[in-house]
């Protein structure tokens, strides 16, 4: 679960422009309730694009550099679980902010698979050999740094025994999907930006708030889902 105490939402700083506005509801606040297979068989079923409507709207005009993320899935005592991680708040950019493993392709990395696969195990511990690959989401554009994002979704067939890296996290959050689909947890903002109302995502976990490209990530995740189940 995220971190300790009862109260939702966290001190993650939020910088809101002055034009904002509450937005919709979830679309999956139908959905009662998400097994493992719901979530593996919406990924391995989906057909990723790259979205336009996450923190940056246009592609730059020269090619940035390449990321990837880890969006780890196993099966915990409350059902299909996430992990996610809370940066130090020493760090000189997103401090104290949430995220999944992952970070810039290197030269050395064969494929952005392997850039996420050893993020993971540099920041959280995580063997390299438990993600079983599973698909991909939404592929984005980063505001502040222009990056491409690629999230790779993995399963885990065990619970994994993970020891944050100090110099890059300060606290590894287990996050069963439950709680994210849960009543007040989620909502949704938009924000006017460069003379367009552009969404926001959140989530108001237990002593954390996750916004910005993680939340996105969530809500591609959990969006493609809903989607799945109903066809069911």
């Amino acid at each position: 679960m995220s971190s300790g105490g009862s109260q939702r939402g966290g001190p993650q700083q939020i910088p809101r422009p002055e034009r904002w506005r509450a937005s919709d509801e979830a679309p999956w606040s139908t959905l009662d309730a998400v097994s493992t297979s719901d979530l593996v068989g919406a990924v391995e079923s989906y057909e990723p694009s790259e979205v336009f409507r996450g923190p940056a709207v246009v592609r730059p005009a020269q090619q940035g550099r390449k990321s990837a993320v880890l969006v780890p899935i196993y099966d915990g005592a409350d059902g299909p679980t996430t992990i996610l991680t809370r940066r130090p708040q020493h760090m000189r950019k997103h401090a104290g902010e949430i995220a999944f493993p992952g970070g810039s392709h290197d030269d050395t990395d064969a494929s952005l698979w392997h850039t996420a696969i050893r993020e993971a195990e540099e920041e959280v511990g995580l063997h390299p050999e438990l993600p079983q690959r599973v698909g991909e989401l939404d592929r984005f554009v980063t505001g502040a740094s222009f990056s491409l994002v690629q999230p790779i979704v993995a399963y885990l067939a065990d619970p994994p025994v993970l020891v944050a890296s100090p110099d890059e996290v300060e606290a590894i959050l287990h996050v069963p999907i439950a709680e994210l689909i849960a009543d007040g947890v989620y909502r949704q903002e938009e924000w006017f930006w460069n003379d367009e109302w552009r969404a926001m995502h959140f989530y108001e976990l237990v002593g954390d708030t996750v916004w910005g490209a993680t939340a996105l990530m969530l809500h591609n995740l959990l969006e493609i889902t809903q989607g799945f189940v109903q066809k069911k």
